[in-house]
Order: structure tokens, then C-alpha cells, then sequence
């Protein structure tokens, strides 16, 4: 089992920034990509930023620029920084993180969704 606990959400005004943590823990083997997804009401999820095990960094066109996904491989932890918040990033904000965990010599693939956290930018 492996569990991600998510941090840092809340609420901000425009312009303001936030950071957000997580931190996977587990029977964990390896790590391909920790990434952040976001969800607006009534909106489809979608990918924010990613970030894979050589460090190779993707981002959301929309968050570019203001956004800067880092992560440390002792701590099995990824973060978001966010800045230049904007009314539309309010979201619902996801940590996903995909590799390899074990049990004993078994190894499955692993592909784990934090519960969320809200980041509310207020106008």
C-alpha cells in the first residue's frame, strides 16, 4: 500500500502564491513521475505539472511561468509552487504518482491519487 499526504492548499487573493506538499510513503520500489492535476467544478481533471525520476519537467500551458513543480527523492516528496494565482486556478488540486512498489520479491505498477486540496484564489 501506498499512501499521499497532500498539504498547503487554501485560500488566497489574485497574485498571491501558495505551495503545495506530497509526500508518498509506502511499499514503494521506485518512482517514474509525480505529478499535479487540477479539477474545477464542472470541469474534466487535468494535468498541472509533472515531473519525472531524471527531473524532466512538464507544465499546463495555462501555468507556465508562475508555476514550478520540484521534488525530493529522500523524502519521496513532491511540491508545487504557485504564484501569480489567478481567479481560474481555483481548483481542487490532486497529487498523482507513478512507479513500482513491492512486496517481498513480487513488484506491481503503481499508480496513486492523493484525496485533493483545495486552493480557493479569491478576486
Amino acid at each position: 500500500q501506498v499512501q499521499l499526504a497532500e498539504s498547503g492548499g487554501g485560500l488566497v487573493q489574485a497574485g498571491g502564491s501558495l505551495r503545495l506538499s506530497c509526500a508518498a510513503s509506502g511499499s514503494i520500489f521506485s518512482i517514474n513521475t509525480m505529478g499535479w492535476y487540477r479539477q474545477a467544478p464542472g470541469k474534466q481533471r487535468e494535468l498541472v505539472a509533472s515531473i519525472t525520476s531524471g527531473s524532466i519537467t512538464n507544465y499546463a500551458d495555462s501555468v507556465k511561468g508562475r508555476f514550478t513543480i520540484s521534488k525530493d527523492n529522500a523524502k519521496n516528496t513532491v511540491y508545487l509552487q504557485m504564484n501569480s494565482l489567478k481567479p481560474e486556478d481555483t481548483a481542487f488540486y490532486y497529487c498523482n504518482v507513478k512507479g513500482t512498489v513491492a512486496s517481498g520479491n513480487l513488484r506491481a505498477v503503481m499508480d496513486y491519487w492523493g484525496k485533493g486540496t483545495l486552493v480557493n484564489v479569491s478576486s
